[in-house]
């Protein structure tokens, strides 16, 4: 099966058909695409779609797959935190697929990229490249409390911030609540559990962050560098969790491509 020749395929998974989409390449290193929540192996504005192309057309191949209870699979959903299983299944069905493949990498966003940290082992994944890893449950509402407090330090520390202050002013009772969330003690039980996970796993991870996004900063309160020194944090300017737009997308594909091939 040759370069740009997408193709869907079905296999199973526990009682359960999963569909998956494959776009073919010659490397020997492979990437298995995990999406999060209730988002379908399109992506969001078609960006694992967008992705899977572009790096397929590097000479990189790539599977994305809806899991169960999503999408075109069928089946009852189980939640990025069970769905061992439906990554492990997919994982195999891509090796069957393309047997040149050696090494199996797995990308993921937000939650999904909480998945393919948790669940690395079952599917036999090489490397890792996760997106925004979403490791905190907000409160209903409110973005995480480190993304509060990070707000309102650039609001505090920075000439673009005060220039917000003195020309549109401010809400009191907003601030206040703001404030009063700040002291709140963050649930890092998932992201425990994620850096936990990660700490056993013996190959590459490269974190891809949007700066200003509320997700990245939660993460950021939480992560820590394991002693082997095998994780690299790298960060764009950007709110966007999605990596929409011109700019993100470019950054966001360079990264890829250099994880893949080693740089």
């Amino acid at each position: 099966m040759g370069a740009g020749m997408r193709a869907g395929l079905t296999f199973p998974c526990a009682d359960a058909t999963l569909v998956g989409t494959l776009d073919p390449a010659a490397n020997r290193r492979g990437l298995l695409i995990v999406t999060g929540g209730r988002q379908t192996r399109v992506g969001p504005h078609r960006m694992m779609a967008r992705l899977a192309a572009e790096l397929s057309a590097e000479g990189y191949p790539v599977f994305r797959f809806d899991r169960r209870g999503v999408g075109d699979s069928s089946g009852t959903d189980p939640g990025f935190r069970n769905s061992s299983p439906d990554i492990a299944a997919a994982a195999t069905a891509f090796r069957n697929a393309c047997p040149h493949i050696g090494e199996l990498w797995g990308l993921g966003l937000c939650d999904g990229a909480s998945a393919a940290a948790l669940h690395h082992a079952a599917a036999g994944l090489d490397g890792l490249i996760l997106l925004n890893p979403w490791v905190v449950e907000a409160e209903a509402g409110w973005p995480p409390p480190a993304a509060i407090r990070a707000h309102y330090l650039e609001r505090l520390t920075t000439l673009e911030g005060w220039r917000k202050i003195l020309t549109k002013g401010f809400n009191i009772r907003k601030v206040i609540n703001g404030i009063s969330r700040i002291s709140k003690k963050q649930d890092q039980v998932l992201g425990d559990m994620v850096m936990s996970s990660l700490a056993l796993f013996s190959g590459p991870v490269r974190i891809l962050l949007a700066k200003r996004d509320a997700t990245a900063q939660a993460f950021l309160s939480i992560y820590r560098q394991p002693s082997a020194g095998r994780m690299t944090v790298e960060m764009i300017d950007s709110a966007s969790h999605g990596f929409a737009g011109n700019a993100d997308r470019a950054w966001l594909k360079a990264k890829i491509l250099d994880a893949l091939r080693g740089a």
